[in-house]
C-alpha cells in the first residue's frame, strides 16, 4: 500500500487500463451511459494513471483549457489518498502548462474533497449523466 504513485499516461498505449478503471467506476458503479463516458476529448487530453506497484488503480485527465475530469479510483483503493495524488499531479501539470485556472465538474458528494485541494464552487447545481454536479474552480498563485 506504500507504493502508490502517479504517472502520465498515453491514451493510445494505456487505453485498456484507463478504460477499465473508468468503466468500473463510472459505467458499472454509477450507471453513467457509455456514450456519455467516452468522448473525442480523450484523444487530446493529458491522462494520469495512479498505480500501486505496477497495478493501475485510478485515473484522471486534463484538457487543454485547464479542465480536470474523469477522476476515478477503484473501490478497494478509496480513502487511501489516491484521489489526492491524482489531483496533485493534474494540478501540477496544468500549472506547468501555464493554466493558472483549473476547473472541474464535481459530483456534489465530492465537493469537500476538491475544496481541500483549493477549489471553490461556482454557480448552481446541475445534472450530468443523472448525477448532481457543481462547477468548481481553483486559481494558482
Amino acid at each position: 500500500m506504500n507504493d502508490i504513485h502517479v504517472r502520465l499516461a498515453s491514451w493510445q498505449k494505456d487505453n485498456a487500463e484507463l478504460r477499465r478503471i473508468r468503466e468500473a467506476v463510472f459505467i458499472a458503479e454509477q450507471a453513467v451511459p457509455a456514450e456519455l463516458e467516452w468522448d473525442d476529448e480523450d484523444r487530446e487530453a493529458v491522462h494520469f494513471l495512479a498505480l500501486e506497484g505496477d497495478y493501475p488503480i485510478g485515473t484522471a485527465r486534463l484538457l487543454a483549457d485547464g479542465q480536470i475530469g474523469r477522476v476515478s479510483v477503484l473501490k478497494d483503493w478509496r480513502g487511501l489518498k489516491v484521489g489526492d495524488a491524482l489531483m496533485h499531479a493534474a494540478i501540477a501539470e496544468a500549472e506547468k502548462r501555464g493554466q493558472r485556472e483549473q476547473k472541474l465538474s464535481a459530483q456534489v458528494h465530492a465537493t469537500a474533497f476538491y475544496e481541500r485541494l483549493g477549489f471553490h464552487s461556482e454557480g448552481a447545481e446541475y445534472l450530468e449523466a443523472g448525477i448532481p454536479h457543481v462547477l468548481m474552480v481553483r486559481h494558482s498563485d
